[in-house]
């Protein structure tokens, strides 16, 4: 995690007056720094809902930082080259980093949407069956919106579909 997103995170998870270690603040859950969600706990309450937002916010902040990041370097590059394959390499690197910068253009959609999830507190539910997706899977993929067995119908489908 760069600097800038450390400052962020640390203003983020700053203790007010009265505020308790592990606590709540404001309408918000102060977590202890080695908190981990397990499954000896309710199922999606506030730390758990809280050690998510921070995860799926860390994330986005990375993103935004990277597209930053390629921004400036391809102003900073330019595509002028005198010699032909030297511009060609450089137009060819620009173009893996804008079809990067578009799949986490689209990744943060999905994030934001997860964010919204645990504002509404439907985050960790299976949009098709409304189950539990576990936290293993949340922890490997915290955009999750489907259980294991409904991602699984949904590519069945997915592939069904494709092939007519």
């Amino acid at each position: 995690m760069n600097t800038s997103n450390i400052n962020k995170l640390s203003k983020k998870k700053s203790f007010g007056k009265g505020a308790k270690r592990g606590g709540i603040l404001g309408n918000r859950v102060v977590l202890p720094e080695d908190y981990s969600p397990n499954n000896d706990e309710e199922f999606m309450n506030d730390k758990q809902l809280e050690f998510f937002r921070q995860k799926l916010t860390n994330w986005k902040l990375d993103l935004l930082d990277e597209a930053t990041d390629t921004k400036d370097n391809l102003s900073a590059e330019g595509l002028q080259r005198p010699d032909i394959a030297d511009r060609a390499q450089v137009e060819s690197d620009a173009s893996i980093q804008l079809r990067t910068r578009d799949r986490e253009r689209k990744l943060i959609s999905k994030i934001d949407a997860a964010l919204r999830r645990i504002d509404l507190k439907t985050y960790g539910y299976c949009e098709d069956t409304g189950e539990p997706i576990g936290l293993g899977r949340l922890k490997a993929r915290p955009i999750a919106s489907l259980s294991v067995d409904a991602q699984e119908r949904h590519e069945k489908m997915e592939k069904i579909h494709k092939d007519e």
